[in-house]
């Protein structure tokens, strides 16, 4: 640019290197420089409020590390139930998980997620697939999504694409209610990433754990009580019975999601998710 005339100002970079490189002159001014050091965080009261300010603090859009996060939530869920005010100190129980979980935060650098979506050994292209996996527990439930790519020779490709966690309601629910609250996750995300994906979704396929579900879903004469009901017909909005198919609960990767993970077990999580695509690969055969 500089060699067609034009002069290019007011560079702002989050990569301390590249922003070196730049003359301070040409940098934008009313950017102020924040240093972060990865061994320190900053300090929250142990009150609801510091707590909840500091899980939110965590900047995770595409739900790598929700089996991490949702661990949190989960401790912030339980002094919700005690119902205290904002500025109140934790339980000493609750002090305790929360120091577990923050020094179990630097761990969470380390996490390494396979992204390519499209490999070069991929080539030709035959078909692409979303799967789609959910389950829940009685704190909280979740989605996750794959997407394989086949090739010309019957090769597949899998790579990690999003996953979603949410914490149970306060009021008491049924498991198989939960389970149902994390299916309707699981087919929104196959709506959504229809739309967002720049590329042609051959098939999506919905795995799950839980049987009674499953029932749920397939049953399209029996009358459901209301919730029930709504959630069904989120789900049959967006997927249609045929889609759905079940899988062992060893198998599940969303599990991580629905009762968490400890930071030194999230670093294994790259590993965690190879192991499972060999195992999708093979269900996917049947």
């Amino acid at each position: 640019m500089k060699k067609g005339g034009f002069r290019l100002t007011k560079w702002i970079c989050n990569d301390k290197g590249v922003l070196r490189a730049v003359p301070q002159m040409e940098r934008a001014m009313e950017v102020k420089e924040v240093l972060l050091k990865d061994d320190r965080l900053p300090a929250k009261p142990q009150t609801k409020q510091g707590f909840l300010s500091m899980v939110s603090s965590k900047y995770d859009p595409l739900g790598i590390i929700a089996p991490s996060t949702i661990q949190a939530k989960i401790i912030f869920h339980d002094e919700c139930r005690r119902g205290i005010g904002w500025d109140e100190q934790m339980t000493e129980h609750n002090r305790a998980a929360w120091r577990q979980w923050l020094n179990d935060l630097p761990h969470l650098s380390q996490v390494r997620i396979p992204r390519c979506y499209h490999p070069e050994c991929a080539n030709p292209i035959t078909t692409v697939q979303l799967h789609h996996f959910c389950d829940a527990s009685q704190q909280a439930y979740g989605a996750v999504s794959y997407l394989m790519i086949t090739s010309g020779d019957e090769a597949h490709s899998t790579s990690f694409v999003c996953g979603r966690a949410k914490l149970a309601s306060l009021k008491q629910q049924t498991i198989p209610q939960l389970e149902l609250g994390a299916a309707v996750l699981a087919a929104k995300a196959d709506k959504q990433l229809g739309k967002e994906l720049e590329l042609q979704i051959d098939r999506s396929v919905f795995w799950r754990d839980s049987m009674i579900t499953l029932q749920y879903i397939r049953n399209i004469e029996r009358r459901f009580h209301t919730f029930v009901a709504n959630r069904i017909a989120t789900i049959h909005e967006n997927s249609n019975a045929e889609q759905w198919r079940h899988t062992s609960s060893n198998q599940n990767p969303t599990d991580d999601a629905s009762r968490g993970l400890h930071g030194a077990e999230l670093k294994t999580i790259g590993q965690r998710i190879q192991r499972r695509f060999l195992t999708l690969q093979m269900e996917t055969r049947r």
